[in-house]
């Protein structure tokens, strides 16, 4: 009956066979259906907009067609990731938008924190990629193949056989939960996530593009895809609620302390990839899918506008050095207000038709670890509006803080910069709206046969909720907005005075974001450093393989041409006798083959270099 579900609904393009071994064949092919169709659109598009962006932005910079030529590439992997047939071809894109973003986010490569940052993202993914993996082998051990349609059709009747350890884990749950790990680093869930806050180092254009469109989205699309396989796994789904849940909320409370304000849109990037994990840990692929689709527009124009904000004040990034910019950046004020109000998950913008489902579909869990996710969400919704309302306020309304230099070259966004941003501001507040009904609207088959849900997992009360429980995000988000106004605009001076030493502890704890990067230096870092160096260096490399390898080879041929120069005396009797000690050898060999006649007569030969080494070898004379 399941089987029903992955009818043909999509369309299937083969090309060649890249690989063909044993039982399984690996064929260049590409599947799209609903969900490539929806990827392909937001990809495309935020890209081409980040494009025409980067055209001013990047106007003084010489090596400009070399970016836009790293643009492209980005794009480019991105697009066979997410039409990709098979995990292999997946790889192949999910390899190329690792290694494109390292080539953006070091793009300024005279700057010391840029190198730091594109090696620390190149280092973080590759544990995703060996996840992932291990993952892919995982299940063409189980499947053999790696195609996704032959997969899909099959999980349902896959028995949960192999179990490890005589527990109810199965091969295919560490097969899934593998693939959530890989998910995770390349999403930047909590525990993977620290590479993301760095990449900031990175031109503007290439934070709009890795945030809204290409590299955090894949982890998540990588998820959706896999549906099929991961209804199958009730521990994978656990855990990726739990895991999802407590990013939003971490990432929601370390923008709060944060002072760079491309990091605090970065942190509100990871917040709200929890929220699209923990709602596919709730089989809410659909809303998941809804809130990346509306998250890539307000999210690009947030860092579009945060950049023009940059820009304008000569690349400084520090909310502490503006304020005082509202008359004179009023393009910059508008889009990131409503940028920022999207993100806040207020009424009838492109942020809260998304954000609003994926808080009921927690809710309508009806078990401890969704209203956990429930609870944690609506948390995050409440921080995640304070720090949005402190950027604006830090960054338009107070006095201005930026030296005086600065303020006088203060200019809005040129005019590429400029189109850029305004459509992304009028697809942050319709498109919402209008694609509410089309993604999650009842009785919708958008997603036909590219999303599945198991009917143990399907819920079809959202509807039903009352009315009460559908205003507490929205009640809180307002709330926070109060607060925040109140707080960093009408009353600046109070969190001065209220700061104690518990309430500066917390600060401290928040701003140094939950102590993650030290923990991560002192713990594994450095037992990294230490395994590299002492261990795989000093001892293996430079010890066992050297004296296995080209350090003992020469050792052993320096010896044998001492020795066999040490054979050269220049005495005839010496020759003569090597020269029978060879023939008895060869004679031995020819006619007994080996036998133990042959070893009897080696034996012989080499008693006799033994006796001519040692009295005749002493008498120099003859």
């Amino acid at each position: 009956m399941l089987l029903i579900i992955f009818q043909t609904d999509y369309n299937i393009f083969k090309y060649w066979q890249m690989v063909s071994f044993g039982i399984g064949n690996v064929e260049f092919l590409f599947l799209f259906d609903a969900l490539t169709f929806v990827m392909l659109c937001v990809v495309t598009f935020i890209s081409f907009l980040v494009h025409i962006y980067s055209l001013d932005y990047m106007s003084n910079d010489p090596e400009l067609p070399l970016f836009l030529s790293y643009l492209s590439l980005f794009t480019f992997f991105m697009l066979i990731l997410v039409t990709s047939g098979n995990f292999i071809l997946m790889f192949m894109g999910w390899e190329g938008v690792g290694l494109s973003s390292y080539l953006l986010i070091n793009f300024w490569h005279t700057r010391i924190a840029a190198n730091k940052a594109a090696i620390k993202a190149v280092v973080i993914n590759k544990i995703g990629d060996v996840f992932l993996m291990v993952s892919m082998a995982f299940f063409f051990y189980t499947f053999h193949t790696l195609d996704y349609s032959t997969m899909f059709a099959v999980a349902p009747f896959i028995k949960p056989i192999y179990p490890f350890l005589f527990s109810s884990i199965t091969l295919f749950d560490f097969a899934c939960l593998f693939l959530l790990c890989g998910a995770v680093a390349k999403s930047a869930q909590l525990g993977l996530h620290t590479w993301l806050p760095d990449a900031m180092e990175g031109p503007s254009p290439v934070s709009a593009l890795i945030h809204a469109a290409t590299m955090v989205t894949a982890g998540i699309f990588l998820f959706v895809r896999c549906s099929p396989l991961l209804e199958f796994s009730n521990l994978t789904l656990t855990i990726a609620t739990f895991l999802g849940s407590l990013t939003a909320f971490f990432a929601a409370t370390t923008a709060l302390c944060q002072n760079d304000i491309k990091r605090v849109i970065a942190y509100s990037t990871c917040s709200q990839l929890g929220y699209m994990l923990f709602a596919c840990g709730c089989s809410g692929y659909d809303f998941a899918m809804f809130h990346l689709f509306n998250h890539a527009f307000f999210k690009a124009l947030l860092f579009l506008s945060a950049g023009s904000v940059i820009h304008a004040l000569s690349d400084e990034q520090d909310l502490r050095k503006m304020g005082g910019l509202l008359n004179l950046l009023p393009l910059s004020y508008v889009s990131i207000l409503f940028g920022s109000l999207s993100l806040m998950g207020l009424p009838f913008l492109t942020g809260f038709y998304s954000k609003e489902g994926i808080l009921e579909i927690a809710y309508t869990s009806y078990n401890s670890i969704g209203y956990f996710s429930y609870i944690l969400g609506i948390l995050a919704a409440f921080f995640t509006s304070l720090y949005s309302i402190r950027l604006i306020i830090l960054t338009f309304l107070q006095k201005p803080n930026a030296f005086r230099e600065s303020l006088k070259q203060v200019h809005d966004a040129p005019y590429y910069m400029a189109t850029a941003m305004i459509i992304l501001y009028v697809a942050t507040i319709s498109i919402g709206f209008f694609a509410y009904d089309i993604f999650v609207g009842t009785g919708t088959n958008f997603w036909s046969n590219s999303l599945f849900i198991h009917p143990q997992h399907f819920k079809n009360d959202i509807e039903f909720i009352a009315f009460d429980i559908k205003l507490i995000p929205v009640i809180l988000s307002f709330l926070a907005c109060v607060l925040g106004f109140y707080f960093y605009y009408l009353k600046p001076n109070f969190l001065s005075s209220f700061f104690s030493k518990p309430v500066r502890s917390i600060y401290f704890f928040l701003n140094y974001k939950w102590f993650f990067d030290p923990i991560f230096n002192f713990f594994i870092a450095r037992l990294a450093l230490f395994l590299g160096h002492r261990v795989t260096f000093e001892i293996l490399d430079r010890g066992f393989f050297e004296l296995l390898g080209p350090l003992g080879l020469a050792k052993i041929l320096k010896s044998c041409i001492t020795s066999t120069h040490n054979l050269h005396v220049g005495y005839l009797p010496h020759y003569i006798a090597y020269i029978l000690m060879g023939l008895s050898f060869i004679v031995s060999s020819y006619y007994f083959d080996f036998n133990p006649k042959t070893i009897h007569a080696l034996l012989i030969s080499i008693i006799c270099y033994i006796f001519i080494r040692k009295y005749l070898f002493k008498n120099k004379n003859g």
